[in-house]
């Protein structure tokens, strides 16, 4: 099979890994993502092992603090 080299940034090459599956190369990483199937359902949990849940969670407690201490800056609570 031929191959071919790209470059990608960081950012995109740290997307790609998190979407790589233990079993998979890059490449089949890859296919995966872009085939053309259109089955609507194939993605859902997709980002189920992702950290993303964690992410928002902890941006959300974050907001939630930062929140509380402005309304006891504004009404002294």
């Amino acid at each position: 099979m031929a191959t071919k080299t790209i470059t990608v940034t960081e950012e995109a090459y740290e997307r790609l890994r998190e979407m790589k599956r233990e079993d998979e190369s890059f490449t089949d990483t890859l296919l995966r993502i872009t085939g053309g199937e259109q089955d609507l359902m194939k993605g859902f949990g997709a980002w189920k092992d992702s950290g993303l849940r964690d992410e928002v969670v902890e941006g959300r407690e974050e907001l939630a603090e930062d929140f509380e201490e402005r309304q006891d800056e504004l009404f002294g609570h």
